[in-house]
This record gives structure tokens, C-alpha cells and sequence, in this order.
């Protein structure tokens, strides 16, 4: 597959992905657990078919030491017996976040109260940010047919970040 725009070669993309790059940071150095953060972002990436975010996603988490199990069990949570309540609750918002145009109510009012059980405003705000942030990331590399497989865990942080 042949990607329709070269993002890393695009200063108009170079320079927004800048600031989706910042406001990444602030999430990452949220108290949102790490873990749920990977699961969060490869479950959207998932769902929106960003073959290049699945990808990276899911060796990050095995990288940083998330089990084959549980990352082959994320497309499949509600099934799985695998991940801890509050991480369930973060998929269910993250499927519903991601979905949002699939109901006329967007998110229920069921799975933000599931999501505030487990997390608190901070925690909930860094989830929320995490589900837009990866939508965006989602976007931009479906809309432009970014091909994926080459990615390498941290290739990203030593050159200037395009894929998320």
C-alpha cells in the first residue's frame, strides 16, 4: 500500500502533529495507569482500522511488558476475563468515544458512571483526552492510507513523531 500524502515530508502536518505530540505529554504524565493508556489507544485504533496505531500500540505494550494474552483478548475485552474492572471501564468509554456518530446519545450515561467508579475527575480528563488524542492519530493515518508493520517500540522518540 501506498501511503496518499508523505506526513513526515508535510510541513503543515509536521507542524500540527507538534502540537498533538504536546498535548500527548500531558496524558502520558497523567496518574491514568500506563497500561490502560495502551489498552485505551489500541482498542480505538482497533475500531477506527489504523493498521499503523495497532501496530505501534500493541508492541509498545508488549515492550513495556503487557502479555501477548491480554493484547490478543482487547478486540474481544467484554468476553475476556483478563483485565480488571476499571480497565474494562475504560474500554467501554473508549468504544463508546469512539463511536459516537453509531448513537444518537453518544455516550451513555452507564458507561461514564462505570469510567467515575474507577477513576477520579483527573483521571476520567486524562482518559477523555487519551480517546481524542488517538482519534485524531486514527484519522489522520486512515484518511492518508499510512502503511504499517515496520514499527519498531521507541522509533518515535528518537525522530520527530508523524504515527501515533
Amino acid at each position: 500500500m501506498e501511503p496518499r500524502l508523505n506526513l513526515p515530508g508535510n510541513t503543515v502536518v509536521t507542524r500540527f502533529v507538534r502540537h498533538l505530540v504536546s498535548a500527548a505529554k500531558v496524558v502520558t504524565d497523567s496518574a491514568l495507569p500506563a497500561a490502560t493508556q495502551e489498552l485505551v489507544k489500541l482498542r480505538a485504533s482497533q475500531i477506527n482500522g489504523c493498521a499503523v496505531c495497532t501496530d505501534m500500540h500493541a508492541k509498545d505494550a508488549a515492550h513495556a511488558g503487557e502479555t501477548q494474552l491480554r493484547l490478543n483478548l482487547v478486540a474481544v475485552w467484554r468476553e475476556a476475563t483478563v483485565f480488571t474492572e476499571a480497565e474494562r471501564a475504560a474500554l467501554e468509554l473508549t468504544e463508546q468515544g469512539t463511536r459516537i456518530a453509531d448513537a444518537a446519545t453518544g455516550v451513555t450515561d452507564e458507561a461514564w458512571a462505570n469510567a467515575a467508579k474507577h477513576y477520579d475527575d483527573d483521571q476520567l480528563a486524562a482518559l477523555v483526552s487519551l480517546i481524542a488524542e488517538i482519534n485524531a492519530w486514527n484519522r489522520l493515518n486512515v484518511i492518508t492510507r499510512q502503511p504499517a508493520g515496520d514499527y519498531q517500540p521507541g522509533q518515535w522518540s528518537q525522530r520527530p513523531v508523524i504515527s501515533h
